[in-house]
């Protein structure tokens, strides 16, 4: 058994499109729209196989601070060398993204660094 996608509702679309396309080379499908409900989302394909489905519909609401709340915490994302972690954490940071935490060797030994990504989603980047 494999985890086919995750999903992760946002509230420009586009926006996250560009920001997943730009940091983490996602590939975007032709998107889908359903004008009866105004739901919309694009499938993002990543090299290694995986896919991330963002999604926006009209009566989304901010439910409050997303660190502290209980489901999904974070996305993790391999780089592939702990230089790679290093330089995509501070070109995120020179564009205005917060580092959370790192670049560093975790307790259970991961090198990473969490950023808060677009629109405050916390993305985990490892080796």
């Amino acid at each position: 058994m494999k985890i086919d996608h995750i999903a992760l509702y946002v509230n420009d679309l586009d926006g996250a499109k560009h920001f997943f396309e730009t940091y983490f080379q996602a590939a975007a499908n032709e998107g889908y729209h359903n004008v009866k409900t105004g739901f919309r989302s694009y499938f993002l394909s990543f090299t290694s196989g995986s896919r991330l489905e963002i999604m926006t519909k009209p009566e989304l609401t901010d439910s409050g601070n997303l660190l502290d709340r209980f489901g999904y915490a974070h996305i993790a994302f391999s780089a592939g060398s702990r230089e790679a972690v290093d330089n995509l954490t501070a070109r995120l940071h020179a564009d205005g993204y917060p580092v959370f935490s790192g670049p560093r060797v975790t307790g259970d030994g991961y090198y990473e660094s969490c950023i808060l990504g677009f629109e405050g989603n916390l993305i985990e980047i490892t080796e």
